[in-house]
């Protein structure tokens, strides 16, 4: 038998050639969605799928599960590190779903995520669900399959979540749903009774955006050498390789603040990704250098764009910038509150912090729906804006503005849009963690200076990896289970500040 030493190293070896075919296909995806004409789409898809195929023989061969196997040995016969232990639980795990899936079923899902993402744009451009209705269909039902030939101890739904929130269980889901769910609509309820100060509409120069975020990612500490910003559809964040790390974003005409909350958001989690374990034997091929979670990955993005970017003292530094820009504020004031509006409407990556779960509740309950509980996918836009109107007392009036508007579903993925909402619940329990131990994260942004607040994620949250599951380091951190009290407190308080702040002086 090979030595321990020899075993480790072929695994890693194995692993490090898998994450460089993994990284092929993500290239292909930035371009996909970034500036690839639409003309290429067949094509694309072809490659895509090819890769898929690759990818998926290799995580489950029986070569690999030997590597596997041998290292598992000496673990088993060595020292029992364990880092080494907990890389090989995880490793054991994924083998053990690759082997439960047909390749057949790999290609043609490839293949249905490629066609149903171009026709998903193009429904969207013409605010037709009907165009996109049988991809997601098709979607829907390889899914299934999916969560069938995997043939876990779980529902359906919670099958697919696994790889966006392991060990998510739906009874815990709607435990920590089940307050939010009775008190943000009261929160909105409550805010729609209070005045807030309007301001005439206005935009500004789309290079004056590209502009404000350029200056955002600079005073947060970009490296232009190994980060690059595009525009797409619909901004997201995306690691290409252990100094390749890409984020894009877009303009919305009518909204100027868009395009830089979306920069915010996105450089949020692309800072996690930077800041995730990165000793040789674990960056991005071992499973100890990956995120813990899209929970998680999301507490980053929220973090850095509603405790920094929409507080108060961030507007007090970047009010006259965007004057200068084009923008109609006299005071930080105005900044402040264009940039927290507490106004429920449609979109959910336009939403407020306030209406945002709602947001989420929705989609949740609708894809559970579709994919456990028999909706059928033509009566989706019916259902979409029903709730729509229920919940937040708005409905769309076109497709584009209701169930066309997130790409998730085109790509099947489902079980990712909890981890949104769960987000916000991690990011508000770990600012008070981190304001326990250095200072409230206003206070920082006030000083100028946010190379603090970094650090500490960079010392509690981003290298633990996968070493835990979300909730385990939350707790880990935080010292208390995840709950919703940190959240309903945070957004409590805003409300009250925001509202004060709208009151003429006494005099």
């Amino acid at each position: 038998m090979a030595s321990a030493a020899m075993a480790w190293g072929q695994l890693g070896a194995h692993l490090r050639e898998t994450q460089l075919l993994g990284s092929i296909q993500s290239t292909l995806y930035w371009d996909q969605n970034t500036r690839m004409p639409s003309g290429g789409a067949p094509w694309r898809g072809e490659q895509l799928t090819l890769l898929a195929t690759q990818l998926h023989a290799r995580q489950s061969s029986a070569v690999y599960a030997d590597l596997l196997a041998v290292a598992r040995e000496h673990w088993n016969s060595g020292e029992r590190c364990p880092e080494q232990g907990r890389n090989l639980d995880l490793l054991e795990q994924d083998l053990c779903r690759q082997q439960a899936l047909d390749p057949a079923l790999v290609a043609a899902l490839a293949t249905a995520k490629a066609k149903g993402y171009n026709l998903w744009q193009q429904a969207r451009a013409a605010s037709d669900f009907s165009l996109f209705a049988p991809a997601l269909q098709t979607l829907i039902d390889l899914r299934q399959e999916q969560a069938n030939q995997l043939d876990e101890l779980r529902s359906c739904w919670e099958t697919l979540a696994q790889p966006f929130e392991p060990d998510l269980r739906l009874e815990r889901l709607e435990a920590l749903f089940a307050p939010l769910r009775q008190r943000l609509p009261q929160l909105v309820a409550q805010a729609s009774t209070r005045p807030r100060p309007r301001s005439a509409d206005w935009d500004l120069e789309e290079s004056s955006q590209q502009h404000l975020c350029d200056g955002l990612l600079q005073a947060w500490g970009r490296n232009s050498a190994i980060t690059c910003m595009a525009r797409s559809p619909h901004p997201f964040s995306i690691t290409l390789g252990p100094a390749d790390y890409r984020i894009t974003t877009r303009v919305v005409p009518g909204q100027p603040l868009s395009c830089f909350l979306a920069t915010a958001h996105e450089w949020g989690h692309s800072l996690y990704e930077q800041g995730l374990p990165d000793q040789s034997h674990q960056w991005f091929a071992w499973p100890l250098g990956q995120a813990t979670s899209m929970a998680v990955h999301e507490s980053q993005s929220l973090f850095w764009e509603n405790r920094v970017a929409r507080s108060r003292p961030f507007a007090e530094q970047w009010w006259t910038r965007f004057a200068q820009a084009g923008a109609p504020f006299t005071c930080a004031q105005d900044m402040w509150q264009a940039m927290n509006p507490i106004s429920p409407g449609l979109n959910r990556v336009e939403a407020d912090e306030l209406s945002y779960g709602l947001h989420i509740l929705i989609r949740t309950d609708l894809e559970i729906a579709l994919l456990e509980k028999g909706l059928a996918v033509k009566d989706l836009p019916g259902e979409w804006n029903t709730r729509y109107g229920e919940l937040l007392g708005v409905r769309p009036m076109n497709d584009a503005e209701g169930c066309l508007q997130d790409v998730h579903w085109s790509e099947g993925l489902f079980g990712y849009f909890p981890s949104y909402l769960l987000g916000h619940l991690i990011s508000a329990q770990l600012s008070e963690a981190m304001t326990e131990a250095i200072g409230a994260p206003e206070d920082h942004v006030h000083r100028g200076d946010v190379s603090p607040l970094l650090d500490w994620l960079r010392e509690h949250v981003h290298p633990l990896g996968r070493s835990v599951n979300a909730e385990q380091l939350v707790e880990k951190v935080s010292g208390r289970p995840l709950s919703t009290e940190a959240f309903l407190g945070y957004l409590e308080s805003k409300l009250d500040r925001l509202h004060q702040a709208s009151q003429p002086l006494q005099v």
